[in-house]
């Protein structure tokens, strides 16, 4: 799609096209004909366009939910926007900052985040480099009824000037042509030259990829880590007066958590209590899997004391305990026995139990996960609708757990325990 075409779906005759193209079967196998029967009679640029932006709504619903079927997108600007649940969680600590006045967002993208502060009450005033991406944003802030909040224009963060702005968010592309950057000198633009811009508010804000390395975190920066539905999602650097004293936190997120939401319901916090490293300690009746973004803020042994437990593996974050103790910071399992990591002999043993939902979990470990259900006589089975588990007949659910301890391979059978969600968290925890 270029600027013309997505000027065009704009207008009424486009808005009518988008309509008839959105009530139609566009599927993999109904395209064609769908395609084939609009443009009877529209202009086929048109109807390609429509079709497009149809297909990338279904796909955005995941990220935007029923504002996804009113916005706008390039295949790229949906891969790399914030999640509406994640936006409106940073649009909560913009607002309950203080001093008002405008935020300056560097590298708006299809515009996200400065929709989530605008609906906040926050006025913004996005950058962004890519002309098409440049008018998708500003399509997505008019379709939602915030231009009187926010702002789009066409430019090159590097050259801007934070200079009258109240606040600075910050979001540096991490794709290339190549694939993902994870080396945040390769950010484009590069993280120092955005710390460096960002630096000169009082307040700034700016988003880097989940993998930043802790020693790339400057001096006096906040960083946090934030999972959805526990799946890490991304990272935030928060600098100056919106950076807390805890200097790194894990955020748990709803997954249903709305764009719009400005109440903090579905959101857990973990920050760091000062404590020395979980105990090592033997499998006890229970393990708990730490959250991603957890294992990312460094705040494992946080984890353990909240569940009473320890590390069965100092260099292995899967904590172990006696107790069983409700959190959303941890998925825990039953553990029904710990065995020594042999094909055969787990083989036996789920034959035995008559299990026939595996779920295979490893941490610490090399083997092959997909290898080891077909040796296990699980590969190539059908799969439970829904579940991601392969099955095999049999009547009982088992989550194998691969680890080591020491440098002995060892294998624990457990069964999944309901996890606790976010909003179950005390405040502040």
């Amino acid at each position: 799609m270029d600027i013309a075409s997505l000027l065009d779906l704009l207008t009424p005759a486009g808005q009518a096209v988008l309509d008839e193209a959105a009530a139609a079967d566009v599927s993999e196998d109904g395209l064609l004909t769908t395609a084939s029967r609009l443009r009877e009679r529209h202009d086929a640029g048109l109807v390609s366009a429509a079709l497009t932006q149809v297909r990338l709504r279904e796909r955005a619903v995941a990220k935007f939910g029923p504002d996804a079927h009113r916005m706008y997108f390039t295949q790229a600007g949906l891969e790399q926007s914030t999640r509406a649940s994640v936006a409106a969680h940073r649009a909560r600590r913009f607002a309950a900052y203080e001093p008002s006045g405008v935020t300056l967002e560097l590298g708006c993208g299809i515009g996200a985040d400065l929709i989530a502060r605008a609906r906040a009450g926050l006025a913004g005033e996005g950058v962004e480099l890519d002309p098409l991406t440049a008018e998708v944003a500003r399509a997505n802030v008019a379709s939602l009824g915030l231009d009187g909040l926010a702002s789009v224009r066409v430019d090159d963060a590097t050259k801007e000037s934070p200079d009258g702005y109240a606040t600075v968010f910050a979001d540096p592309g991490r794709r290339t042509a190549r694939g993902r950057v994870f080396d945040p000198r390769s950010y484009e633009p590069p993280l120092d030259t955005v710390l460096d811009l960002a630096g000169r508010v009082p307040a700034a804000c700016v988003k880097v990829a989940p993998g930043i390395p802790h020693e790339a975190v400057p001096d006096g920066a906040e960083a946090e880590w934030v999972s959805v539905a526990g799946d890490v999602k991304e990272a935030a650097l928060w600098l100056g007066d919106l950076a807390g004293d805890v200097g790194r936190r894990a955020t748990l997120l709803s997954s249903d958590a709305p764009l719009s939401s400005d109440t903090g319901s579905g959101v857990a916090t973990l920050t760091p209590r000062g404590l020395d490293d979980p105990d090592v300690r033997p499998w006890g009746r229970y393990l708990y899997e730490p959250d991603g973004a957890v294992i990312r803020a460094h705040l494992v042994a946080e984890v353990a004391e909240l569940v009473g437990g320890g590390l069965a593996d100092p260099r292995i974050a899967y904590v172990t305990s006696d107790e069983l103790r409700p959190t959303p910071f941890a998925s825990a399992y039953e553990v029904e026995d710990v065995l020594p990591f042999s094909v055969k002999r787990l083989r036996a043993e789920l034959r035995r139990r008559e299990v026939g939902a595996l779920t295979v979990k490893k941490r610490g470990s090399a083997v092959d996960v997909d290898r080891l259900r077909r040796d296990l006589g699980f590969g190539g089975r059908r799969t439970a609708r829904g579940t991601g588990r392969d099955t095999v007949r049999g009547a009982a659910e088992m989550a194998l757990v691969v680890t080591r301890v020491g440098s002995d391979p060892v294998a624990l059978l457990t069964r999944a325990l309901p996890r606790t969600p976010p909003s179950a968290a005390r405040p502040g925890v």
